[in-house]
């Protein structure tokens, strides 16, 4: 099952140096993980609420290469040129299988909240 890295930033203008660096070397520290950037620097078309921040997305094959590539020592040397002069949160987190049913998974919360009351 597919897994995600997903980066809320915080951008500051100008950019430093760093993060330059950073985006320069990144992509070579997800290539022995299956890592692929599924967007980065791309307009956002804000529907509902508020967006301020930037969105990047990573795919990978899994979670446990999300997990591989996040803890390894290339991407952990590379961490603190973004994570130093840009804020932000990061998350990595499982997709939902092929074929996957938000109406199945709905009703299964609606009877676990049934069961609960």
């Amino acid at each position: 099952m597919s897994a995600y890295a997903i980066g809320n930033l915080r951008p500051t203008s100008p950019l430093h140096e760093d993060v330059f660096v950073y985006m320069e070397k990144i992509q070579s520290t997800l290539d022995p993980f299956g890592g692929r950037f599924l967007v980065h620097n791309a307009t956002l078309e804000v529907r509902e609420g508020a967006w301020r921040e930037a969105l990047v997305v990573i795919g990978f094959p899994g979670i446990e290469e999300a997990r591989e590539w996040y803890d390894s020592p290339a991407y952990q040397e590379l961490v603190p040129l973004r994570a130093d002069h840009i804020p932000g949160d990061i998350v990595l987190v499982e997709g939902v299988p092929l074929g996957y049913d938000a109406g199945k998974t709905a009703a299964a919360f609606r009877e676990a909240q049934a069961q609960a009351q």
